[in-house]
């Protein structure tokens, strides 16, 4: 093959390529379907109850959990992580307040510092939630 015909026949495939990446960029892709939306389940809904961007030691802490479709909060599955290296799993410490509606704490005591808390939840058809938020304790 000569070279001018390399040169064509280059020039033809990058044609041919250059076409199907058009192509192929010009479909538009069902990512979510009207079938897809039915049926949509919710996990349950943890909110942290707050009372201040600051608190004080020892703080009221308030935890509610919110279930959807008749399912009920799976008690065994709450899990309250103090987010650091290494976590922390406060979930022993908070397990003999821990209710069906949620947390709650009447006299939680935190030295002054900022703590990252993460809170896991399952109900009983096995969705999870959760929720994660800050802590900040001053003197």
């Amino acid at each position: 093959m000569t070279q001018a015909g390399r040169q064509m026949k280059g020039m033809f495939l990058g044609c041919v390529t250059a076409g199907l990446m058009i192509s192929g960029a010009a479909q538009a892709v069902q990512l979510i379907t009207e079938e897809d939306k039915r049926g949509i389940l919710r996990g349950p809904k943890v909110e942290y109850v707050s009372t201040g961007e600051t608190v004080h030691s020892p703080l009221h802490l308030q935890l509610k959990f919110q279930s959807f479709g008749g399912a009920t909060i799976d008690l065994d599955s709450v899990r309250i992580i103090y987010l650091r290296a290494p976590n922390v799993d406060l979930t022993p410490r908070v397990r003999p307040f821990v209710r069906s509606t949620g947390v709650d704490i009447p006299d939680a005591e935190l030295p002054p510092g900022e703590y990252t808390v993460r809170v896991d939840v399952k109900d009983s058809e096995g969705h999870s939630g959760t929720t994660s938020f800050v802590l900040k304790v001053v003197p």
